[in-house]
């Protein structure tokens, strides 16, 4: 693609973005949707005037680190931790039980190989967390008590959908797992969460001391940026996913963040305000890009839709890939029944994380194509349903009152 060309698609990328955000904002319809259609307009199933190349997914990718970044500075850790117990049940909970029975089902039911219904089962295990975070921003409930439940899920999903997504790609190559490599990506992983924030803030402590004494403007968002990059390279290097690296410098430098163990640092107030204010006009500008790829990844005429098989299979996957994420949530004593809805259907949807469990699984012939079809309908689905659902269970609860 010639750089004009590229200037143009990214032009096409921002301007759809806003135009349908904004269209479904005034039809009081979450924006995220209105830019994951964009993607869809944009992309092969419809106008094919974009196609998410190498470089617009790595934008896309640096929109999601971003996201993450944002998210980790408004997240109070204190109600994080007190989130922990049920954000863990949440968590595995919707990352074992969608697996096991999406295997079963797949296994059983419709007879297909084991590697196959590992994938399958694979596939329908993942939580989109940048479409899960968004909606609940959105709504203004990313602080809420189930806003931070399925926070905290949410990370834990990516994390665990990381590790089976390498053992899965491992067992469908040479038909056996390697159990010492998997548990050095696991090590790895918990070594990270546990250090990164602590050097992030010490990072930061370095840049608050040097932006007192520093004339020149833009030291803050090119300093911050930087090291939000950085630890999304720490993160891929130790085997996570690229956006939990950006969510723990956020933590780090959130007003509320203290160090394990007790220590506290001191915190500024100021400071901290000064790092949002400068830094959200740049997560403002490459979110958009992600959410949009997502509809871009999405070719609506793969799906076979005259196959009776696409919809049977289909549809037996949708349903278990909703009841296996809805399932733990309706569990949590904590919660009114309503929170624990709007907890189980904020982790339904899959997005970019299962279309890159259905794209390995095609690209390493694990699928054939009316099983990748199917999975594509299911995933599009799980994506596009749960916004709607989700702001429609706050309505009707703002309508009978706040519950307990």
């Amino acid at each position: 693609m010639q750089p004009h060309d590229f200037f143009l698609v990214l032009l096409l990328i921002l301007l759809f973005a806003r135009i349908f955000s904004e269209l479904f904002y005034r039809f009081a319809l979450p924006p995220v949707l209105g830019e994951l259609f964009a993607g869809i307009v944009l992309g092969p199933s419809l106008l094919g005037w974009v196609s998410p190349n190498a470089t617009i997914k790595l934008l896309a990718e640096i929109g999601i680190i971003l996201l993450l970044f944002d998210v980790g500075i408004e997240t109070n850790i204190n109600r994080l931790k007190e989130s922990g117990k049920d954000a863990a049940i949440v968590a595995f909970g919707g990352f074992v039980i969608p697996f096991l029975l999406g295997a079963w089902t797949a296994y059983t039911l419709f007879g297909l190989s084991l590697v196959v219904a590992l994938f399958v089962g694979g596939t329908i295990t993942a939580t989109s967390i940048g479409i899960t975070v968004r909606v609940l921003n959105d709504l203004k409930k990313g602080q809420s008590r189930e806003g931070e439940i399925v926070l905290g899920a949410a990370v834990i999903d990516d994390v665990l959908g990381v590790i089976l997504l390498a053992i899965l790609y491992e067992f469908s190559k040479s038909g056996s797992v390697d159990l010492v490599n998997t548990g050095k990506v696991f090590l790895f992983i918990a070594l990270f969460f546990l250090f990164a924030p602590v050097a992030a803030k010490l990072m930061a402590m370095l840049i608050q001391k040097y932006d007192a004494h520093n004339e020149r403007p833009g030291l803050i968002p090119t300093a911050i940026f930087s090291l939000v990059l950085f630890f999304a390279y720490l993160a891929h290097k130790v085997g996570a996913p690229e956006i939990i690296g950006g969510f723990a410098a956020g933590l780090a430098l959130s007003r509320r963040f203290f160090l394990p163990f007790g220590i506290a640092v001191r915190e500024n107030q100021a400071f901290a305000a000064k790092i949002e204010q400068q830094i959200r006009p740049i997560v403002y500008l490459f979110t958009p890009i992600f959410f949009v790829t997502v509809g871009l990844s999405v070719d609506l005429g793969e799906i076979a839709w005259e196959k009776p098989h696409v919809w049977i299979f289909g549809g037996t996957i949708l349903l278990v890939a909703i009841a296996g994420k809805m399932l733990l949530p309706f569990m949590l004593r904590t919660l009114s029944l309503k929170k624990r809805l709007i907890v189980g259907l904020s982790m339904i949807p899959r997005g970019e994380v299962g279309l890159i469990f259905a794209e390995i699984g095609r690209i390493g012939n694990v699928f054939d194509n009316e099983t990748y079809a199917a999975l594509i309908l299911v995933i599009i689905l799980t994506t596009l349903l749960p916004p709607f659902l989700i702001k429609l269970a706050y309505e009707y609860e703002n309508e009978k009152g706040t519950e307990p």
